[in-house]
């Protein structure tokens, strides 16, 4: 909720309000709520839509049959109580809404409204922050304004201008001039994507620090990197470590990535699951994990 106070008024008259349907949905007597409205809900409609025509070919479980129900209910449930009569999504949750919306109207005998927004999708078609790594979130603590920055950084270049139009409010007129050239020029229009994003989601002061780390990671610095400090003792394996500055989710993605070569530590390819920092580094209390190309940290213990 924190994070949303930047986009959402919660005072006055007419404030956001934050609501979690299990206050509803987990009182609910299955029973009942089959009898309210399993009359009112049509498999043969359910199934015709795109969603679920892709999972009935390779196994469509009833937990994903129930999904949409209860999503519907949900519509209906915050008409009776707080009239709401627009539910807004990403267009993969148009049948779910449109579901909800049908069910007022069926139930109360009024109009209710489904509105969508396309994916962010990547150019390989899969939704953009599902990555390996996970979700990009808006709270700093869980994906600082770095990693944001970085991320968009390295955007296909296929998708540059797309993203430009839609996660940034710079003038089409702009976005065609950073956008003509399709060689190396398109990194440009790059950077003004992840700072014109970062600027908007967490202010100009973070924009321009992100801005200096991805710098400094580029030409060979590390006095602008971003720098985390962490608890050693100086014999840890590199394994150990790569997961205590979350560079990795796991000791089994650290052990794939030093297999695969990508992991080093300052200048050196960490080559064995049990090395650790030399000496130098433990006398220095300092030095800079990378993970591939793209990203670097600076760690002082």
């Amino acid at each position: 909720m924190e994070q949303s106070k930047k986009y959402f008024s919660f005072e006055g008259d007419n404030s956001a309000v934050f609501v979690d349907n299990a206050e509803w949905l987990l009182k609910l007597n299955y029973i009942d709520m089959l009898r309210e409205i399993g009359a009112d809900m049509s498999v043969n409609r359910m199934l015709s839509f795109e969603c679920f025509k892709s999972r009935w070919e390779k196994g469509l479980t009833f937990l994903e049959l129930n999904y949409m129900p209860m999503q519907a209910y949900d519509f209906l449930h915050l008409y009776r109580t707080k009239n709401i009569v627009l539910q807004l999504g990403g267009d993969d949750q148009w049948a779910n809404i449109l579901a909800g919306a049908d069910l007022v109207r069926r139930k109360e005998g009024k109009t209710a409204y489904a509105l969508t927004i396309p994916l962010l999708l990547k150019a390989d078609g899969t939704k953009m922050g599902k990555s390996a790594k996970g979700a990009l979130w808006i709270d700093k603590n869980r994906t600082t304004p770095y990693e944001i920055y970085q991320y968009l950084r390295n955007t296909e270049d296929s998708k540059v201008a797309e993203y430009l139009k839609r996660m940034t409010f710079l003038s089409l007129e702009e976005i065609a001039k950073l956008t003509e050239f399709e060689d190396e020029r398109i990194n440009y229009a790059k950077e003004v994507l992840a700072y014109e994003f970062v600027k908007l989601l967490h202010g100009e002061e973070d924009a321009i620090e992100a801005k200096r780390q991805s710098e400094a990671a580029f030409l060979g610095s590390s006095d602008d990197l971003p720098t985390i400090k962490l608890n050693l003792v100086g014999n840890e394996p590199i394994v150990d470590i790569l997961v205590l500055a979350s560079i990795c989710k796991s000791k089994s993605e650290a052990r794939s990535l030093i297999t695969a070569g990508a992991i080093k530590v300052n200048e050196r390819t960490v080559i064995t699951f049990d090395e650790g920092i030399t000496n130098v580094e433990q006398q220095a209390k300092t030095f800079v994990l990378h993970k591939g190309k793209k990203n670097h940290l600076k760690v002082n213990y």
